[in-house]
């Protein structure tokens, strides 16, 4: 079970973002810094059930990551598309489908219930609680998300999200949030 007194770093990641530097390019941080903390607000969530941190780490070091490699706002397919060649090529296949629906519903404005004993649920509050802030904090102690936002700075990351979204009203101004959900 995860220890929600202290932050924590993944190898999984760590391994992850190596490949994927010149990707990122200068969002490097700010994409690294996000998947850190819904990675330790997720597992902090899971708190009470035997959860794969493994699994975790895959969900959220895909979960975005086709706004980087398709250079898109409608990113989720190919935030799916990527997981699901990794886990694939890592004899993780059995996981595919809930790591899909982590990424495809982390955006959902109400709760996922189609597999309550996936970690969907879950994965969608702990980006809710990053994407807030930690306005939203879902019951995690105030302490822990605060340390969590102070370990894993923020970098840029919503200043980008907030212009990635600008730029998709513009060419999009009746789908300006494709990856939204109710």
């Amino acid at each position: 079970m995860y220890d929600t007194t202290s932050v924590i770093n993944s190898l999984l990641l760590d391994d992850l973002f190596s490949g994927y530097q010149e990707v990122l390019g200068e969002d490097y941080d700010a994409y690294r810094n996000h998947c850190l903390r819904v990675f330790n607000f997720c597992c902090a969530l899971a708190r009470k059930r035997e959860v794969d941190l493994d699994k975790i780490a895959v969900a959220v070091f895909f979960h975005d990551l086709g706004i980087w490699t398709e250079k898109s706002f409608d990113y989720l397919p190919a935030s799916q598309l990527l997981a699901r060649s990794y886990l694939e090529k890592n004899g993780k296949g059995d996981w595919q489908s809930e790591i899909e629906a982590m990424i495809g519903e982390h955006h959902k404005l109400t709760r996922y219930k189609e597999h309550p004993e996936w970690l969907v649920e879950l994965f969608r509050k702990a980006d809710w609680i990053d994407m807030t802030g930690g306005l939203l904090r879902f019951r995690l102690k105030d302490d822990f998300v605060t340390d969590v936002l102070e370990a894993f700075p923020n970098a840029g990351f919503h200043r980008k999200l907030v212009q990635l979204a600008v730029e998709r009203f513009k060419s999009h101004p009746f789908s300006p949030l494709p990856m939204m959900k109710l």
